[in-house]
């Protein structure tokens, strides 16, 4: 199962109803923090979510609305006794974590571990990586260095144990093991191919933009994907601040081909996002408006996967 609580969906100053950017992710237990605005360690409360679970922070640029609840959530962490490592990733990152620690007179009890991420070209970078899933990056645009996250669920292979025990006599043990890592193996005089006995079942794939304008590199990160988290702070395309408008974002959904789309972080003048969400479904008619608290879970359904929205 993947959770998503969306945390802030404001940009630039909070109002009464959004707070600045923040998304949590759950996966399998694995606990995640997508920029981290002011007050994210509040809604962290609010939402019954456990900010101890956190090992991994991803900025996506150093504009203070994405990152500034940094400093208050490592110093409750530390209060709270915290003793394992937090890594914070995100372009230039070293140089922004060092200068959130000076302002400590003695700083936290616990490791903080700044990860540096690529932030220019056109190339994905894998950050994290586990069993299960990767962490991958992609420079984006913006007025300062900027990239975009996805999540990605490594694709699983279901070897079907009927299909092999009838067509080659082979039973649950360690062969089928062996077949999964070389992809074939010899038994009884014949060549069993992975293929033959088995289906692929898709890994679920999230994309978060953070702040950017409308690029191919947002494209190619967000191909495939069953949800794209894209910024939509204006109605329109505002060129000197470099955000993308709503139909902007819907056309990247769209040509990226993603099942499904937020906006989120928008500008305070938008008391009413109903003109937005009307705007991007003229291009995107899969479209959610985030609002504070929202939570998409993603369940498995055999080898279908749905998505809720609470």
């Amino acid at each position: 199962m993947l959770e998503i609580v969306f945390l802030g969906t404001g940009s630039g100053i909070p109002s009464k109803s959004r707070n600045p950017a923040a998304i949590w992710l759950n996966y399998e237990g694995n606990a995640f923090l997508w920029d981290c605005g002011e007050g994210t360690q509040r809604q962290l409360m609010t939402a019954k979510l456990s900010f101890m679970k956190i090992d991994d922070i991803f900025i996506t640029h150093w504009h203070a609305d994405h990152w500034a609840g940094l400093i208050g959530l490592m110093q409750t962490m530390n209060m709270e006794k915290r003793r394992k490592p937090l890594r914070i990733h995100g372009p230039e990152a070293s140089r922004f974590v060092s200068d959130i620690l000076d302002l400590d007179y003695w700083g936290p009890r616990f490791r903080v571990i700044a990860k540096d991420v690529p932030f220019e070209g056109e190339d994905e970078t894998v950050i994290l990586r586990n069993k299960d899933f990767d962490i991958l990056s992609i420079p984006v645009k913006h007025t300062v260095p900027a990239v975009a996250y996805a999540f990605r669920e490594r694709d699983r292979v279901n070897v079907d144990i009927k299909k092999a025990e009838k067509l080659y006599g082979l039973k649950q043990g360690p062969l089928i093991g062996k077949l999964k890592e070389k992809g074939e193996i010899s038994f009884r005089g014949k060549v069993i191919r992975l293929g033959d006995i088995s289906s692929v079942r898709k890994g679920v794939k999230v994309v978060y933009s953070g702040d950017t304008k409308k690029c191919d590199t947002l494209v190619k990160i967000s191909s495939g994907a069953d949800l794209l988290i894209h910024d939509a702070t204006f109605l329109d395309d505002v060129e000197d601040k470099m955000h993308s408008g709503v139909k902007d974002a819907a056309d990247i959904a769209k040509k990226a081909g993603v099942k499904n789309l937020v906006l989120t972080q928008f500008s305070r003048r938008y008391q009413d996002t109903k003109p937005l969400l009307e705007e991007a479904r003229k291009v995107f008619q899969n479209t959610i408006i985030a609002k504070d608290f929202m939570r998409l879970v993603f369940r498995r359904r055999g080898d279908s996967l749905a998505l809720s929205v609470k």
